[in-house]
């Protein structure tokens, strides 16, 4: 596995995992509504252009393949983070952590947050991260719930 930083190049490739990973991983703790909402924001290339372009963002890479990534925006809250649904719970996750937050650190961040799925967030808990607030947010009338989580450094 290598790591690397994320480029304009690499974005179809994100997009595409983002959605598999969403519509198989968090099928058992989010309806079809949920999901199709969810992977809506996929078609918003400004706000992925401008992840690229504003964030610090690590891609795992096994033979080639994005096998997960993680991004830190404002050098102290996680924006994305998703594994390929085929490299579930093989320690990808834990190493895109660590650099975030170490990444974190180097930017003097004192504390990292994230809005958390319900999925994701026995894997934070975890890590350390704490659940600071349960929040309902409302997408083109549907409701998704998700965790104000955070993890002092």
């Amino acid at each position: 596995m290598i790591f690397r930083s994320a480029t304009i190049s690499d974005l179809n490739e994100m997009q595409k995992l983002y959605v598999e990973t969403i519509q198989s991983v968090c099928k058992n703790d989010y309806n079809t509504a949920q999901i199709e909402v969810w992977i809506h924001g996929v078609q918003n290339m400004d706000r992925w252009i401008d992840v690229i372009n504003t964030q610090f963002v690590v891609l795992a890479l096994i033979k080639n393949k994005i096998a997960g990534y993680g991004t830190l925006k404002d050098g102290n809250y996680i924006d994305f983070f998703y594994i390929h649904k085929d490299f579930q719970r093989q320690g990808i996750a834990d190493k895109i952590l660590k650099k975030l937050e170490l990444e974190a650190r180097k930017q003097n961040s004192k504390i990292i947050t994230s809005d958390i799925s319900i999925t994701a967030k026995p894997y934070f808990e975890k890590k350390g991260f704490i659940v600071k607030a349960q929040q309902k947010n409302i997408r083109l009338n549907v409701e998704l719930i998700n965790y104000k989580m955070e993890k002092e450094l």
